[in-house]
């Protein structure tokens, strides 16, 4: 998919990972919906960004992902607003073990809603041109976190789903492809809560621990997890796929021993 011309919507798209998504999908061409509960970044990133792209190429809506009804109006908006979608980036995300239940609304939930919403409105045979979803997982996705029991399963959890959509929406041929994106460490507003008691809660006594780890592995800027993004848009051939991007080795695939089974579609 060439990204040029296209609408993209982007959660948590203010600023860390989701701001550099916005940027990157700009550079290219697109139109961009930037999401993201927290207003006056949202606006700052808005006023910053038409400073270098034409402002009608985005637009910023405030929005709470774990609402649902703000969920639903905010896609409704973007194709009231630009009058189709193509991308959708369920990039919204925190880590919070002491309130955990949010973590998981959040993480994991909102992301689930918001493949459903963008499968609702770019599959093919229901108005839609077909499309491309990227889910945001971690690299925590794919082993234990000690420090960070519920942010881990939360990113376990987007990676099993999205490779199963992936795979149903392949069969039911919508014509939209879903994948993930795991990154390590990269410097965002999330490595900071590493050091609050409200976020870490039992755990915030291991922060050095956690410290040690992110020297160790190397944190990257969020503008390498944005070239992760525009390759998986523009490669059609990737559906289901698991991108990893490291410190030590940059971009590149999981691998998975077993295909998973699939039924030819009734």
């Amino acid at each position: 998919m060439h990204v040029n011309g296209k609408v993209a919507l982007v959660t948590g798209g203010a600023q860390g990972i989701g701001r550099a998504f916005v940027q990157a999908l700009l550079g290219k061409g697109a139109k961009v919906a930037l999401l993201d509960r927290n207003s006056e970044a949202g606006q700052e990133s808005k006023a910053a960004l038409d400073e270098q792209f034409e402002a009608q190429r985005t637009l910023f809506i405030q929005c709470d992902v774990t609402e649902q009804e703000q969920l639903k109006g905010a896609f409704k908006k973007v194709i009231e607003h630009f009058g189709r979608l193509d991308i959708v980036v369920n990039n919204a995300g925190v880590n919070n073990e002491k309130d955990w239940e949010s973590t998981i609304q959040v993480n994991l939930t909102s992301v689930i809603r918001g493949t459903y919403l963008g499968i609702e409105y770019m599959r093919k045979g229901n108005g839609g041109d077909g499309g491309v979803i990227i889910n945001i997982s971690s690299l925590a996705g794919l082993m234990p976190a000690a420090f960070q029991p519920v942010y881990c399963a939360t990113k376990h959890g987007v990676i099993g789903f999205t490779r199963s959509i992936a795979l149903a929406a392949n069969m039911e041929n919508y014509g939209v492809r879903v994948n993930t994106i795991c990154p390590g460490f990269v410097n965002t507003p999330i490595l900071q809560s590493i050091d609050k008691e409200e976020n870490m809660g039992q755990y915030y006594s291991y922060k050095d621990e956690i410290k040690n780890m992110m020297q160790f592995y190397g944190v990257m800027d969020p503008s390498i997890i944005a070239e992760g993004l525009i390759t998986i848009i523009e490669d059609d051939t990737l559906n289901g796929e698991v991108m990893k991007i490291t410190a030590s080795q940059g971009i590149h695939f999981h691998q998975y021993g077993q295909t998973p089974f699939t039924s030819s579609k009734r």
